[in-house]
Formats: C-alpha cells, sequence, structure tokens
C-alpha cells in the first residue's frame, strides 16, 4: 500500500466517523421533535440560540487554525436539516395517516429535470425516497395525481429570471389538489457533453427553449454552434447521449449529466447567475400544520368588475396586519377583459386572524378559495442566522442616546433626499441580507481586484472578522493614466464568485453611464466615486437601476452639492442611496485628505438618506484608519467602507493605507466593544 493508499484510508474513517456522528445527532432532533410534537407550549425555533451555536463553533474553529466561514457553513446546513427535521415530524403527526409509507412523486421531465431534483430536495428528509415518475407534460403529473396514480406532484411556480409559469397557475386554478408544500431550487445551467472536449470542437447544442433564451449570451459566444429546441432539460442530456457524438452537448443540470453520465464542459452559463425557481408540492388532501411552523396561505380569488373591488378584500389583509407576498392576474376564462386573482399571504389557516381575514375577502369577493396552506420555504427571515459573530461575545450595557436635531422644514433644492421637520423615519437601504441605517455596517475589501487570491483571501477575512459587504474596484479612475486601472470585467466576475462562496454582497464602482447595466447584473450595489459624483449622466443611469447606490462625496464638493447628486438618482427612479463622506481637499497636506466627520452629523439633520463613511480614502494612512473608523461610530455614522488587503506591500493600489487581516480584525474588536457600550449593534 502506497502512502497516499494510507492517508486516503485514514480520511475514509474519518468520514466514516463523521456520518456516524450526524446519524447520532439526527437520532437526538427526532427526540427534540417528539417532545415538541407533545408539547405545544415549546418553541419550534430559537435563532437567537441558533446564532450562539455558530458564534460559537465558528469561534472554536479558528482556534483549532480553520477556515472558520466554510465550518459555520457546514453546521449551518446541519442546523437547517435539524429544523425541517423537526417541521416533518410535527406535520407527520399532525397528519397521520394521510400518506403511504413510500411515496410516488409525479413530475414534468425525466430523471435529472429540475422538478425531478427539486422534488428530491423536499422529500429529502424520509428514510424512504419516494419513487419519482416523470411525465411528459405538467397537466399529465397532476392528472396522475387526481387519480391516484401518485401521491403527490411537483410543479414549478416561478422562476427568479423567467417569471410566472402560466400553466401551473391554470392548473391550480382548475384542479382540485391541494398546495401542501413548497420548494426553492438553485439553478445553475452547465454545458454538458460526452467528453472532456474544448468548446470550439461543439457544432450542436439541445435544450429546453427557457435554458436556450437563458444561455442566450454564452451560445452567442460560441461560433458555429446551432441551438435546438428540446422536451425539457435532463431529456436533452438523453439525447446528446443517444446521437454518441462529441460534437453535441446539452444545456442542463451538472446532477441530470451525472445522472446520465455526461461530463461539465463549462459551469454557470446562465445570461443571470442569480436564477431559482420556486416550487410548489400538490396533493388531494389539505394538511394541517403545527402553529409554530411558519406557513404561507395561497388563495384563489374572482371579485365583481368594479371600482374598489379588489382594493377592499385586500384592506380585510391589511386590517388583520397580514403580510402579502404576491399577486398575480389571470384572465377568466369565457369572458375577456375580466380577472381572477391569485394571492399569497403568510400566515395558517387555522389562525384566527386569518380565519377572520378570509371571513371577510368571502364577504367581498364573488369567488374565493383556499389553494393551499403549507411551511413557507422564500422567507431569508426564516434562514438559519447567517451574522454570527465570531469575536468574544461583549456584554452590551445600557443605550446611549445618539438622536440627531432635525434642522427646520424650509423650501429646499433637493425634496426627495431632505428629511422633514419632525420626521423620525429614516430609509433603511438593503444590500443583499444587510441593512444600511439598521446598526453600523462595516464594508471591506481591497481597493482593485488584482488576482483571485487575493480577492478570496481578503474575503475570508471581511467574513470572518466580521465584515457585511465585500467591497473592491474593478474599474479604477486614477490620476495618472499609468496607474493600475483594474482588471475590468475578469475583475468583476473574480469579485462575484468570491462574494458567493463568502456570502457577502458585493459594492463596486461604475464609471460610465453604458457600463451601468452590465456592472448590476453581478454588483449588489453600485459606486458612484467621488470624480463621478456630478457626472450627472451617470447619476441618472444609476438612478433608473434597480440597484442601491453608494454616492461619495466629491473631494472638492460641498454637503449641498452631495445631497444635490444623490437628487438626480432618486428623481430618476431609484430611492435606495448611501452617501459617503470620504475627505475633502484642503490646505492640510499631512493626510491624503481632511476627513469631515462633522458632515456626518450635518447630512444626518439635512437627509434621511443613510451616511457612512470612508476613513481610508479621507486619511491615506494605514495607522489612522482604525482609530477613525471608531470616531464614525461615535459621530453617529451608519457604517464605514475600509480598504484591506492580505499583504498590502504588494498592492497594486493603495497599498499604505489598506488594513492588514490582523489590522482589520482588531478594528472589528474594538468596533464591537463600542458598539456595545453605544448600544449600537455593529455588523
Amino acid at each position: 500500500m502506497t502512502d497516499l493508499d494510507g492517508v486516503r484510508a485514514a480520511l475514509d474513517r474519518i468520514d466514516a466517523a463523521l456520518l456516524d456522528l450526524l446519524a447520532e445527532r439526527s437520532a437526538v432532533v427526532e427526540e427534540v421533535a417528539a417532545l415538541k410534537s407533545r408539547d405545544q407550549e415549546l418553541l419550534l425555533r430559537d435563532l437567537e440560540r441558533e446564532r450562539d451555536l455558530l458564534s460559537k463553533v465558528g469561534r472554536d474553529a479558528q482556534r483549532r487554525g480553520l477556515n472558520a466561514f466554510h465550518v459555520v457553513r457546514i453546521f449551518r446546513d446541519v442546523v437547517e436539516a435539524s429544523v425541517r427535521q423537526q417541521e416533518s415530524r410535527l406535520t407527520r403527526d399532525a397528519n397521520t395517516g394521510a400518506e403511504p409509507p413510500l411515496l410516488r412523486v409525479a413530475y414534468q421531465g425525466t430523471d435529472g429535470a429540475y422538478s425531478h431534483l427539486a422534488g428530491r430536495k423536499f422529500f429529502g428528509d424520509r428514510k424512504e425516497e419516494p419513487i419519482f415518475v416523470g411525465y411528459r407534460s405538467f397537466r399529465q403529473a397532476v392528472e396522475a395525481v387526481e387519480r391516484d396514480e401518485c401521491d403527490y406532484a411537483i410543479l414549478p411556480l416561478e422562476n427568479s429570471v423567467a417569471g410566472s409559469i402560466n400553466e401551473t397557475y391554470t392548473l391550480l386554478g382548475s384542479s382540485k389538489l391541494h398546495v401542501v408544500g413548497e420548494e426553492v431550487w438553485q439553478v445553475e445551467h452547465c454545458l454538458l457533453g460526452l467528453a472532456p472536449v474544448p468548446l470550439s470542437r461543439i457544432r450542436r447544442v439541445y435544450s429546453h427553449p427557457q435554458a436556450l433564451m437563458q444561455c442566450s449570451e454564452f451560445l452567442d459566444g460560441l461560433p458555429g454552434v446551432t441551438a435546438e429546441s428540446f422536451i425539457d432539460t435532463a431529456a436533452s442530456v438523453q439525447k446528446v447521449k443517444e446521437l454518441g457524438s462529441e460534437e453535441n452537448a446539452a444545456i442542463a443540470s451538472a446532477e441530470a449529466g451525472e445522472l446520465h453520465g455526461l461530463v461539465v464542459l463549462r459551469r454557470d452559463i446562465a445570461n443571470q447567475r442569480n436564477n431559482q425557481t420556486r416550487f410548489v408540492v400538490v396533493h388531494r388532501k389539505r394538511f394541517q400544520f403545527d402553529p409554530r411552523i411558519p406557513c404561507r396561505t395561497s388563495l384563489l380569488l374572482v371579485t365583481d368588475h368594479k371600482e374598489g373591488a379588489l382594493e377592499r378584500c385586500l384592506s380585510e389583509l391589511a386590517r388583520a396586519q397580514i403580510n402579502m407576498t404576491k399577486l398575480e392576474s389571470r384572465s377568466m376564462t369565457n369572458t375577456p377583459w375580466e380577472y381572477q386573482f391569485y394571492v399569497d399571504i403568510e400566515g395558517n389557516v387555522d389562525e384566527p386572524r386569518v380565519a377572520r381575514a378570509l371571513e371577510g375577502i368571502g364577504h367581498n369577493a364573488r369567488y374565493l378559495r383556499v389553494l393551499g396552506c403549507y411551511p413557507r420555504k422564500t422567507d431569508a427571515a426564516l434562514d438559519v442566522p447567517r451574522d454570527v459573530d465570531l469575536s468574544p461575545p461583549q456584554a452590551p450595557p445600557a443605550p446611549v442616546e445618539t438622536s440627531v436635531p432635525v434642522a427646520a422644514e424650509s423650501k429646499v433644492a433637493y425634496p426627495l433626499a431632505a428629511r422633514r421637520a419632525g420626521g423620525a423615519e429614516r430609509t433603511q437601504v438593503k444590500v443583499g441580507d444587510v441593512l444600511f441605517g439598521e446598526g453600523f455596517v462595516v464594508v471591506a475589501g481591497p481597493c482593485a481586484v488584482e488576482n483571485e487570491r487575493q480577492v478570496f483571501e481578503t474575503a475570508r477575512v471581511v467574513r470572518e472578522g466580521g465584515g457585511r459587504v465585500l467591497r473592491g474596484g474593478v474599474f479604477k479612475p486614477r490620476t495618472s493614466p499609468y496607474a493600475f486601472q483594474g482588471l475590468g470585467w475578469e475583475g468583476l466576475d473574480i469579485l462575484w464568485r468570491a462574494g458567493q462562496e463568502y456570502h457577502l454582497p458585493i459594492v463596486t464602482e461604475v464609471m460610465a453611464p453604458e457600463d451601468v447595466a452590465r456592472v448590476a447584473e453581478r454588483a449588489d450595489m453600485l459606486q458612484v466615486g467621488a470624480r463621478n459624483m456630478q457626472n450627472f449622466s451617470l447619476l441618472k443611469e444609476v438612478g433608473q437601476s434597480k440597484r442601491p447606490v453608494l454616492l461619495k462625496r466629491g473631494m472638492m464638493s460641498s454637503i449641498e452639492e452631495l445631497l444635490l447628486a444623490a437628487e438626480y438618482v432618486l428623481a430618476a427612479g431609484n430611492r435606495h442611496v448611501v452617501l459617503c463622506e470620504r475627505g475633502i481637499r484642503t490646505f492640510e497636506t499631512s493626510t491624503r485628505n481632511t476627513l469631515d466627520l462633522g458632515a456626518v452629523q450635518v447630512l444626518k439633520s439635512k437627509t434621511h438618506l443613510p451616511v457612512i463613511v470612508d476613513p481610508s480614502h479621507a486619511l491615506g494612512i494605514t495607522a489612522y484608519v482604525a482609530p477613525m473608523a471608531r470616531a464614525a461610530l461615535a459621530a453617529g455614522a451608519d457604517g464605514v467602507i475600509v480598504e484591506v488587503h492580505p499583504r498590502p506591500a504588494e498592492a497594486l493600489c493603495d497599498g499604505p493605507q489598506a488594513l492588514t487581516p490582523d489590522l482589520f480584525a482588531a478594528m472589528m474588536g474594538d468596533l464591537k466593544r463600542m458598539g456595545a457600550a453605544l448600544g449600537i449593534p455593529v455588523r
């Protein structure tokens, strides 16, 4: 036996031990679920306990020299599986005898189709995997359940790129089946072939029309290739295998390729990367769900064709303080220009407030039908916490009042950006899962994206240190034409992949109006830099984007000019703007610029928009960055944006102002301690 064989055998023993421990943990989780099933007073979930558990795991991983973020991600999956196991147990106990021990599940397509994969995920906690039966159409899958040939059908309802699937809505409206569950599948289109050949050899690509459309940009980059529509993605994989030629390829999931013996030639080839499909699971009977399980209820509603009819129905939801998450209209069959409405709400039909609201809607509607009530999966608030703290825990003392007096209201040149007198409401800007305007947000990353290793190392440092947003310049506006100008689109791809790997939303600067749409496909937030603060064409273009905007103050601009620049963005339609004080040019030469922390308080009195500070560009010297970040917190800023580099001495851009990983970790520890003293959470 070689040394490598011996090492691999040791790894196999460790993997087997891990599986034994997971099985042991699952058995304990089942005991917990049984206790909660018997005692309705016990909470199903404790998010704070989950957060504390993951924080402890991360800190223990750090002490062992492990990648804390990756370890926490593994444990997040373990906790998520435990939650789903408990929900499944509570549901089975509430619906005893509702289903046979071995299930048959209908879906459209063949093995490896996205419906099949989503079904395997949904039923993945069963001891016995269901028998999955593929049908040629969604209607045939539904009819199989209606005829009792199958117990369930899984149907795609909506896609984050392509929108709603009309056929599924039609089937839900006409069938007597009940929606009893939902599942979300992250779609990753891959190019699959018989062998790992160069892409230049491919002559024909098969897939479902939707997949071909969603990958059109990639296909346009393959000269001489013909795209052919097929019944579904997985069937196109079978077709390529049957043809037996290396000149043919299919677009489908990597799992479909593995099932049918094809290899991945290129991953993640869709035009838009964040491609998710929401599926619903239907059954002949309605299920009851434990009131501790957060549920969604889907309704089919028909109102009179009169003024205010729909408003009267929906106002019942508002009165009951029920959140409506979806409203779809569809034409009435045989009644042109009249519509029926599909409505999703948060809540269980067995809750008194939901029951009262449905009764009120019934009085105002011509027709009301509950399509289903089921545990919801597409709500980020229900996820296992991501914002875990890897620094030593701090005991928060009593909060300190940090309110800012509001300036007297007067006629201003920036009415959309202005804060009204007496107005307590401040805008919160959501970037990924981060809220600017709630607590103190830390944005960190390299000045410039230089290479993949640098960005991924920095992303790990930012995530484990407690930063919440990853920054990085891919286009660099430099004073000298000979300085490093950034990697451009290649750099954007690297930054995006690092953000995906470490669950960090990304912000990067966009310099030209014609680049806004393309940058917005990857960046979670668009930065308008100091040199472009009065590039009005650019301001209007980012104002028409649906991405949040980080607007930096120009180095020789007044506070009013900054607010007027923000007004351009707001007036174009984009109301999610974060202002950034990054220092102004004065006669002082001991620092790169002069940091105007007084601007934070002035802006807080004049605008409802969040305000953050950039001490890195303001001072230009590493030793001053952390102290001024603490000063920004004390001054009432909503966050800071700082530069971090794994090896500042090797940086191609602004190395003298970049924090090392150790200095960033120390700064974060200081900010968290200070935030605890002020009663301000530092994220």
